[in-house]
């Protein structure tokens, strides 16, 4: 039997909390012994009696003698005293920590007893979970489960007794978030004690109302659900709503000014403003739930989805529309906040990426209506009309969202600051922000390596440039020539190799004069963008995983209706051709300015390594990684050079492939601009190529999405963990290929 993580776990109260944590310590056998005191002889009876605790004390210093770990399970504005009580009694190396709905009053309670050298072993916490009723018989196991549980380490508290507590409610199926004491307390005030403040508020405002009676009973599930934590203790709000007086006061001031304008809307029958605030709330609901909540202040246990595929013969068949562009959903964002007008947009991608594009101008003041159904309305506010956003705006994982905003919040007025995920915070920015720099721009990224957060100085004069790109990149392209939209004279771009071209096509669409002069792209600063309607075609860079899985697997037969085929982006369809796949491009046509087409592959025959053409690879960037898989099945060696900028996208996807393929039994080399992948396939041999094993994607979505398509030809079961950004370009993957006949077991 493993060793406790504690000795002895003493409990200074025994509520709802206390006693659902002592019921985990308990199950988990996380302690030899618990103890608990509280000054309720009956709590100790019955905390006895439910094999709980194995002794009781009324006075706490019984209690912590010889406990390792203390947890103050009490009403916050008691802790100074008990603190008092029980200090001269702590062993060396315990570990203090408490409950409390407000830290910053419990640390100073510590430091007025233990002064500034507080012991290392304290570290105040706050698990945010609760129930209707109180008391030791409320307490439940699995409280805590799904959970957020928020540590607030000081300067003083040590490691091991951060790791150790971080252990402790992991055990209860928490997730933890550390903070510091003053965040914690400002964030709670206005996710947690405002809300209670405005229930109380609002059921005493109609309690006092001579027809109360028929108020509370004709209420709908609005009201019982929103007045619900107006049932909770309240002595224990009274004390909280002390203890964290000044942020709560703020977060007030904040909801009547807020509430002034919703009354100032709905009072001048405003239509369009009311519609943008309830919209831009609703999304920001949504977008809170899917996107901020992976984005703790501090990752101590970040899930992390799985796919696992089973061997075995699979057929791959269909008929599919694939999600709309990724590149194209995003502009069409940008481009119809600044236009004058309103911009309807179809097909948009209801991914991550391109709604964190979406969440960013709703936080700078543009009514967007939708997405529902991929129909989205923006309605503009012209070139001046962008406001400043109330805090950083998050980008999640998307780099085209901030290299592009990079451009465009360079010429603003107001000061900004971008973040990301953990994977775009790795990713390299100065190749924006230098050129931007050269325009007037004042920018900052963070670091040696120029990442993430970046902040940008508003109000600055831009001047127009000849910029020569150094390496080939749309987003480094396009960042610069949508600065140069406000900036003074003209603005031009010089590609080394040409790269797709989104920004120049909808600028167009939207009445802007761009010139494109062979590699050099050019614009006036000072026009202005008319609101028009936009169709986002289906993303080629999606379409690439079936294209490919189509090319591997015997028999296929798929077809992709309504891709873009922009000149720019076909390198994957020239390079399946080159290797020989059964690849057919048919019914082309014009939709919003994007040139798109049904795309048809069959697997009827074996592809053939080759040395793929340099020229393709600026069109084909980002769908290398499933073309690696492609060469992997091909008959002889493939050669890939001159494709650098793969190492610093989403992860270093040279690397990163060359790991999965050689942990799957296939012999490549990795170079400093590419890779050599000796290809497995032989003539009219379908058999399976890819040998399984655990892949590790490091979060990359391409990555995850490639090696799921070697699923189609596998002699064992393949395991790919973390492939939960998926959802950024592809929330329908795993339904589309389960429908075409490759099914992927998606766990959490």
């Amino acid at each position: 039997m493993s060793q406790p993580l504690f000795e002895k776990v003493a409990f200074i109260g025994l509520g709802l909390i206390g006693s659902s944590l002592a019921r985990v310590i308990e199950a988990e056998h996380l302690a030899n012994d618990i103890v608990a005191s509280t000054r309720s002889q009956k709590t100790l009876e019955d905390a006895k009696a439910l094999g709980l605790i194995s002794e009781g004390y009324a006075d706490p210093v019984e209690a912590v003698k010889g406990a390792d770990l203390i947890v103050l399970a009490l009403p916050v504005r008691a802790t100074q005293k008990v603190l008092e009580t029980i200090q001269p009694y702590l062993a060396e190396g315990a570990i203090i920590t408490d409950v409390g709905s407000t830290k910053g009053n419990v640390v100073e309670a510590a430091k007025a007893v233990f002064g500034d050298a507080l012991p290392a072993g304290f570290v105040p916490g706050h698990p945010i979970a609760g129930a209707e009723h109180t008391g030791v018989h409320a307490g439940k196991v699995d409280l805590f489960a799904n959970h957020k549980v928020i540590l607030t380490p000081l300067p003083t508290s040590a490691a091991w007794a951060v790791d150790k507590l971080i252990q402790l409610w992991q055990a209860a199926k928490a997730e933890v978030i550390c903070m510091d004491v003053e965040k914690h307390d400002e964030v709670l005030a206005h996710t947690s004690h405002l809300p209670h403040l405005m229930a109380f508020n609002l059921v005493e405002q109609l309690a006092k109302r001579e027809d109360n009676l028929d108020i509370f009973r004709y209420a709908a599930g609005g009201f019982r659900d929103f007045s619900r934590i107006a049932a909770s203790d309240p002595q224990m709000w009274h004390d909280i709503f002390f203890a964290n007086k000044k942020a709560i006061l703020n977060a007030v001031d904040g909801f009547e000014a807020q509430l002034e304008i919703i009354r100032k809307l709905i009072e001048d029958e405003d239509s369009q403003a009311l519609m943008g605030l309830l919209g831009h709330a609703q999304a920001a609901r949504q977008h809170f739930n899917h996107m901020l909540a992976k984005k703790p202040f501090m990752e101590k246990n970040q899930v992390t989805q799985q796919f696992t595929i089973q061997p075995g013969a699979k057929k791959f068949q269909g008929k599919f529309t694939v999600p709309g562009d990724k590149s194209v959903s995003h502009r069409s964002i940008m481009f119809g906040a600044i236009a004058e007008g309103t911009t309807h947009v179809t097909g948009f991608l209801e991914g991550e990426d391109a709604l964190a594009t979406l969440q960013a101008f709703r936080d700078m003041g543009v009514s967007i209506e939708g997405p529902k159904n991929g129909e989205v309305t923006i309605h503009g506010v012209g070139m001046h009309g962008l406001k400043v956003p109330q805090s950083a705006l998050y980008m999640g994982n998307s780099g085209t969202s901030m290299r592009l905003l990079s451009g465009m919040l360079a010429a603003q007025k107001f000061d900004s600051v971008m973040t990301g995920d953990a994977s775009l915070s790795k990713r390299p920015m100065e190749r924006i922000a230098k050129p931007l720099r050269e325009m007037g721009a004042q920018i900052q990224t963070t670091g040696e390596r120029g990442t993430p957060p970046v902040s940008i100085t508003g109000n600055q004069n831009l001047k127009g440039i000849q910029y020569d790109l150094p390496m080939a990149s749309a987003q480094v392209k396009s960042g610069i020539l949508l600065a140069g939209l406000w900036a003074e004279g003209e603005t031009s771009v010089t590609e080394p190799e040409p790269t797709r071209d989104h920004t120049e096509r909808m600028l167009r669409a939207f009445g802007y004069e761009v010139k494109t002069e062979g590699n050099r792209i050019s614009l006036q600063g000072g026009g202005k963008l008319v609101g028009t309607n936009i169709q986002v075609p289906s993303d080629i860079s999606s379409a690439a995983f079936f294209m490919v899985g189509a090319a591997i697997t015997e028999n296929a037969d798929v077809t992709l209706e309504a891709v873009g085929i922009n000149p720019t982006r076909t390198g994957v369809i020239e390079i399946l051709k080159q290797m020989g796949a059964d690849i057919t491009v048919e019914n082309e046509r014009i939709a919003g300015g994007e040139p798109i087409a049904d795309i048809r592959i069959r697997g009827t025959r074996t592809l053939k390594g080759i040395h793929m053409p340099e020229d393709q690879v600026p069109l084909a960037i980002d769908e290398f990684p499933a073309l690696f898989i492609a060469a992997a099945c091909a008959e002889g060696q493939t050669i890939l050079t001159g494709a650098a900028e793969l190492r610093v996208k989403e992860s270093d996807r040279i690397q990163v492939m060359a790991d999965g393929l050689k942990t799957m039994g296939i012999d490549c080399t990795p170079t400093e601009d590419g890779i050599i992948i000796e290809g497995k396939g032989k003539a009219g041999d379908w058999s399976p190529i890819f040998t399984g094993g655990e892949i590790e994607s490091h979060h990359d979505h391409r990555i995850a999405m490639s090696f799921s398509i070697a699923g189609l030809r596998n002699s064992g079961e393949i395991k790919i963990v973390g492939t939960e950004t998926v959802a950024t370009s592809f929330p329908t993957f795993t339904a589309l290929t389960s429908q075409a006949g490759l099914a992927i077991k998606v766990t959490e």
